[in-house]
C-alpha cells in the first residue's frame, strides 16, 4: 500500500496552468478597479429671503418706519396691517414709508414677498417730552420666533411690560422664564399661555416676579411662534426705552453701541446655567480693546443676574463690550441720559453684521442726532453706509474704515424729514458689530435709544434634501 500511495499522480499540469491563470488576472483586475466615487455630502443651500413676517409691538402714538432696501430684484408686495385695517401696501423697493399711527394702535404687522421680503426693516420710536414716560422709545419690529431672550431692569426698578403676539395661523403656546439677581423668579414650571392667530397679549411682570431690581427674561413656546417685546419705564421718572432682543446664550458674546457721551453706564450679564461662572470683561474703544482696571471680570451667581458699573472706565467713550464665559451667557447695557431729567437707553448682545443691516426709522438735524456705532473687535472692518429718505435724493453712500480691535463713531449728516439707513460690510471686512444712537437735546436733559444693529432679513439658508424616508416619515 505504501508503495501505491508514493507512485500517486499529482494534480495535471494543464489545471495548474490554468489556476495560476486565473490567479494573474484575479489580481491585475483589483489592482486596476476603479475607486468607487464617495458622493459629496449635501450642504445647506443660502437663497434669497421670499418671506418675511415683522411685528410693531404697541405703536400707538410712535412714528413708524417701513423699508425694503433697493436690490433685490424680484417683484413682491409688503402689507401693513393694524388690527381690521391695511394702513399701506408696498411694491417698490427703496422707498421708506413712514406714519405716525393713533394712540391705541393695536400691533402693526407687516408681511412681506418676493422681492418686497429681501431685506424689509421696520421699527417705531414713540417721543415724549414730559409726563412718566418722557424721553425716546424705539424698537425694532420683530419677526415670530420660538425663543427670546431680553435684559435689564426688573419690576422693582420699572414697569416692565411684555408684548407678545401672534402673527401665525396656528396657536402658540408660550412659556416665560424670569431669572434675578437672586436666581430663577418665575417660570420653568410648565405653566403656558395660550395665545391664538391673530391675538396679542400684554404681560405685566410685576404680575409674575415683583421683587427684581434687575432681570433677564426667556420667552418660550412649546408648541408655535410669537414676536416678543418688552417695554420699561423706569422708577421716579428715569426714563423709558424698549429692551432690545438679546443674542442667544453663548460663551462669547458682544454688546455693540454703548454711547459715548456722559451719565451711567451698566453691563448686566445673565446666566441660565445650574453653576457659578466667571465671565472676563473687555471693552472695544476707539482707543483699543482692553479689560478696565479693576472690571475685568464678573462673577454671575448659577441661574441669575450680576451688574457691574462701567461708568468710569469708559469715561464718555463710546465702545462694545466683549465677554468670554465657561458657560453661556447673555448680556445687555443700559445708558443713562444727563440733565436735571435723565433718559435711557439699552443696547444687548448681537451677532456682526455679515449680511448687512438695516434701521429703518432715523433722524436729524436741530436738536436731533442719529448716530452709528461700529466696532471690528477682530480684524479691521470696511462699511458702506446708504440714507433712504422718507422724502427727496438720497446723499451719496459713504464709507467708513473700523480699525482692528477698535470703535468708531459716524454721525450721520442732516436729512429732512425720517430716513432709513443701510450698513454694508465691503470686501475683505473683518466681523463688524454696530448700533443706531438715536438722542435729542430738551431743556431738561438729553434723551436717547439705542437699537442694535440686526443682520439684515436677506438670505435663508436652506438645509439639504435627502433620500432618506426620514424626510417624509414621522
Amino acid at each position: 500500500m505504501r508503495a501505491l500511495a508514493e507512485r500517486r499522480p499529482g494534480p495535471p499540469r494543464l489545471v495548474l496552468a490554468v489556476l495560476a491563470g486565473l490567479a494573474v488576472l484575479y489580481g491585475l483586475a483589483a489592482a486596476t478597479r476603479p475607486e468607487t466615487a464617495v458622493a459629496p455630502a449635501p450642504a445647506p443651500r443660502k437663497v434669497p429671503v421670499a418671506s418675511v413676517t415683522a411685528v410693531c409691538p404697541d405703536p400707538g402714538g410712535s412714528d413708524v418706519g417701513v423699508v425694503t432696501p433697493p436690490g433685490g430684484g424680484g417683484r413682491g408686495a409688503a402689507a401693513l396691517v393694524a388690527g381690521e385695517r391695511t394702513l399701506a401696501t408696498l411694491t417698490v423697493p427703496g422707498g421708506l414709508w413712514q406714519e405716525k399711527l393713533k394712540a391705541g394702535s393695536p400691533p402693526l404687522v407687516v408681511t412681506a414677498s418676493g422681492g418686497m421680503a429681501t431685506g424689509l426693516e421696520a421699527a417705531q420710536t414713540r417721543r415724549e417730552t414730559s409726563g412718566e414716560q418722557r424721553g425716546l422709545a424705539g424698537t425694532r419690529c420683530v419677526e415670530p420666533g420660538a425663543s427670546a431672550w431680553l435684559v435689564g431692569p426688573g419690576p422693582a426698578a420699572a414697569d416692565v411690560t411684555l408684548h407678545l403676539a401672534n402673527a401665525d395661523l396656528a396657536p402658540a403656546g408660550v412659556e416665560i422664564t424670569v431669572y434675578s439677581g437672586e436666581g430663577p423668579v418665575a417660570g420653568g414650571s410648565g405653566d403656558t399661555i395660550v395665545i391664538e392667530p391673530g391675538e396679542s397679549r400684554a404681560v405685566r411682570l410685576r404680575d409674575i416676579a415683583p421683587s427684581p431690581l434687575v432681570m433677564a427674561v426667556e420667552v418660550s413656546t412649546a408648541f408655535g411662534r410669537v414676536t416678543a417685546a418688552a417695554h420699561a419705564v423706569m422708577s421716579g421718572g428715569r426714563g423709558v426705552d424698549w429692551l432690545p432682543l438679546s443674542a442667544d446664550p453663548a460663551t462669547r458674546v458682544v454688546v455693540p453701541g454703548v454711547p459715548g457721551g456722559g451719565g451711567r453706564r451698566d453691563l448686566l450679564v445673565a446666566s441660565p446655567a445650574e453653576t457659578d461662572t466667571i465671565v472676563e470683561v473687555r471693552v472695544v474703544t476707539p482707543d483699543g480693546t482692553y479689560a478696565l482696571d479693576g472690571h475685568d471680570a464678573i462673577e454671575v451667581p448659577a441661574g441669575s443676574v450680576a451688574v457691574m458699573d462701567l461708568s468710569a472706565g469708559l469715561d464718555g467713550r463710546p465702545a462694545a463690550v466683549l465677554l468670554t464665559s465657561p458657560v453661556p451667557v447673555v448680556a445687555a447695557v443700559a445708558a443713562t441720559g444727563t440733565g436735571d431729567r435723565v433718559d435711557v437707553g439699552f443696547t444687548a448682545g448681537a451677532a456682526p453684521i455679515d449680511l448687512g443691516s438695516v434701521v429703518a426709522d432715523n433722524r436729524t438735524g436741530g436738536k436731533k442726532s442719529s448716530r452709528l456705532v461700529f466696532s471690528a473687535p477682530e480684524a479691521a472692518g470696511r462699511v458702506s453706509v446708504t440714507m433712504l429718505p422718507h422724502k427727496g435724493k438720497a446723499p451719496e453712500p459713504i464709507e467708513v474704515e473700523i480699525p482692528a480691535a477698535r470703535t468708531k463713531e459716524v454721525e450721520l449728516p442732516d436729512v429732512d424729514g425720517a430716513f432709513a439707513v443701510v450698513a454694508e460690510p465691503l470686501p475683505g471686512s473683518g466681523p463688524v458689530y454696530g448700533a443706531r444712537v438715536m438722542d435729542e437735546r430738551l431743556k431738561d436733559g438729553r434723551v436717547l435709544t439705542v437699537q442694535p444693529l440686526a443682520a439684515a432679513r436677506v438670505w435663508a439658508v436652506v438645509p439639504p434634501m435627502t433620500g432618506s424616508a426620514a424626510t417624509v416619515l414621522p
